[in-house]
C-alpha cells in the first residue's frame, strides 16, 4: 500500500492511498464465497458457484463494492499510521479508482481522504518547573467530623416528645386530592424531614408539627397520571424519632474498630484524613500540571472540529452559551492532545489486566454489570485511553517539584509510582513473606 500526504492547511491534510489488487484480493474472494452461498443458480450447489457465473449474474462491480466497503476503514487507518497523523473528526473519502469491473481481474484501488488533523507542536519543558498546591492541614474538627460519621453508622432511632425538626424521622399518613377526587394515599410510612424525597412543600409542613397533629398544604405533583397538577394534601404526623449517636468512648472504639481506646481510633481517623488530603494534593498538582501544559503549548484547532463538538454539547439546550462551550471544547481537546503526545513519546502502555480491573471497579461504583461495559469495545477503548492519559500525567508529575503555599516541598512519590515498579515491589514483598514462612517440614519437626 502506498500513501501520499498533502498538507492542505496546518490542521487539514489530504491522503491519497493506492492499494494493490493483491492486498484487496482476500476480501474479494471472501465476498465471492458469501454471495455464492446466498444466491440460487440452477446447476450449482450453494457455496459452489464459480466466480465467472457470479460476475455474469450479479456483476463483479457489486463484489468489488462490498469488498472495498469492508476494508476501506482499515486502509484509511493504516494510511494515517504511515503518515503519522492524528485525525480530528471524520474524513471526506472519495474512491477515485477501483479494480477492473470487466475483463481480466486486476487493477489497484485508489482513494483520497481529506481530514482535519492535530497540527505539529512542541511540548513545553518540565525542567525546573515548580507547582504550588494547598497546604495539608488536618484540624481537630476534621477528625471529629470523621468520628461523627462513623458514630452515625451505629446510630439508633429514639421516639421523642417534641415538635418535629429538620433531620427527624417521622411516621405519617398522607392523602392527596384534586377537587373531590382522591388520587393517592399512604399510611404509616417513614419519612426523614429534609430529604425532599416525596412531595414539594412536605418538609416545610412537617417542621414544627407534634405527634397526632394534622395539617394541610398544596403541592404540585411530579409524577403519575396527574403530573404537573396541583393537589390538596392532608398530612397526619404519628411519631417523631431522632437519631441517637453512641457515646464516643472506649466501648464504641472496640465495637466499631480494631482499636481498644477512643484515643487510638481518633489517631487512626486523623491518619486517614491526612492520607485523603495528600491524595487531594496529588490531584491538585496534576490539575496544575495540565493547566501549565495547555497554557504553554500553542497550536490551532480546526474550526469544523470545534463547531461539531459545540453542536454536540449544545444539543437540546436552547439557552446554551456557544462561546463558553467553545472555550471548554478547546481546553479539553488541547489537554487530551498534549497528554496523548506525552504518552506516545514516553511509550506509555496499559496492562490489559489493569484495564479490566479498572472496568470492574467502575462497574461496581455505578452498580452495573461489568460485562455490559466490556461488550462495548468503543467504551473499553475510551477507558483504556483515559487510563493511558492518566498514566502519562503521573509520569510527567514525577519530574516536577511540588510545594505547598508555605514553600514546603511535597513528597508525592506514594501517588506517582511507576506501575511496573509497584508490581515488582509487591512481588518482592510476597516472595519475602513466603521465604520467611516456615515450611510444613519445619512445622512438623518443631511439633516432634
Amino acid at each position: 500500500m502506498k500513501t501520499d500526504v498533502e498538507k492542505l492547511e496546518e490542521t487539514r491534510a489530504k491522503l491519497t492511498v493506492q492499494v494493490p489488487y493483491e492486498d484487496l484480493k482476500p476480501e474479494i474472494d471472501k465476498v465471492y464465497k458469501q454471495v455464492g452461498k446466498q444466491v440460487s443458480i440452477p446447476g450449482f450447489r450453494p457455496g459452489h458457484v464459480p466466480t465467472r457465473i457470479i460476475d455474469q449474474r450479479i456483476g463483479r462491480g457489486y463484489v468489488l463494492e462490498q469488498a472495498i466497503n469492508e476494508r476501506l476503514g482499515d486502509y484509511y487507518g493504516r494510511a494515517l499510521g504511515e503518515a503519522d497523523l492524528t485525525p480530528l473528526g471524520q474524513p471526506e473519502v472519495e474512491v477515485v479508482e477501483t479494480p477492473a469491473v470487466e475483463g481480466k481481474p486486476g487493477g489497484d484501488l485508489k482513494f483520497t481522504a481529506e481530514v482535519d488533523i492535530v497540527p505539529d507542536f512542541d511540548l513545553p519543558s518540565l525542567e525546573g518547573l515548580s507547582l504550588e498546591v494547598s497546604k495539608l492541614e488536618v484540624s481537630d474538627e476534621d477528625v471529629e467530623k470523621e468520628l461523627d460519621q462513623l458514630r452515625d453508622r451505629f446510630a439508633s432511632l429514639k421516639t421523642v416528645d417534641r415538635p418535629a425538626q429538620d433531620g427527624d424521622f417521622t411516621s405519617i399518613d398522607m392523602v392527596a386530592k384534586i377537587g373531590d377526587e382522591e388520587i393517592d394515599s399512604v399510611s404509616g410510612v417513614s419519612y426523614q424531614i429534609g430529604s425532599g424525597s416525596m412531595l414539594e412543600g412536605m418538609d416545610e409542613a412537617l417542621n414544627g408539627m407534634k405527634s397526632e397533629e394534622t395539617t394541610e398544604f398544596k403541592s404540585t405533583l411530579k409524577g403519575g397520571d396527574h403530573e404537573g397538577e396541583e393537589a390538596d394534601v392532608t398530612l397526619t404526623l404519628h411519631k417523631v424519632k431522632e437519631r441517637e449517636l453512641p457515646e464516643a468512648d472506649d466501648d464504641f472504639a472496640q465495637m466499631a474498630s480494631e482499636f481498644d481506646t477512643i484515643g487510638e481510633l481518633r489517631s487512626d481517623l486523623r491518619a486517614n484524613v491526612e492520607k485523603m488530603r495528600r491524595q487531594q494534593q496529588a490531584l491538585e498538582a496534576r490539575e496544575k500540571l495540565q493547566d501549565y501544559l495547555v497554557d504553554n503549548t500553542d497550536f490551532p484547532l480546526p474550526q469544523a472540529f470545534i463547531d461539531s463538538e459545540v453542536d454536540r454539547l449544545a444539543d437540546g439546550k436552547e439557552e446554551a452559551d456557544r462561546d463558553e462551550l467553545a472555550e471548554t471544547v478547546k481546553k479539553q481537546a488541547k489537554q487530551q492532545i498534549i497528554v496523548d503526545r506525552i504518552a506516545n513519546e514516553r511509550d506509555v502502555e496499559i496492562d490489559p489486566n489493569e484495564l479490566y480491573q479498572s472496568i470492574f471497579e467502575i462497574a461496581q461504583m455505578y452498580g452495573v454489570d461489568p460485562m455490559q461495559l466490556i461488550k462495548d469495545q468503543s467504551q473499553v477503548a475510551a477507558m483504556g485511553q483515559d487510563l493511558r492519559r492518566n498514566r502519562a500525567l503521573v509520569s510527567a508529575l514525577r519530574e516536577v517539584t511540588v510545594k505547598d503555599e508555605e514553600g514546603t516541598e511535597i513528597d508525592l512519590s506514594e501517588f506517582t509510582k511507576d506501575p511496573a515498579e509497584a508490581r515488582a515491589e509487591q512481588a518482592a514483598m510476597a516472595a519475602a513473606e513466603q521465604t520467611a514462612a516456615p515450611s510444613e517440614e519445619e512445622v512438623s519437626g518443631s511439633e516432634d
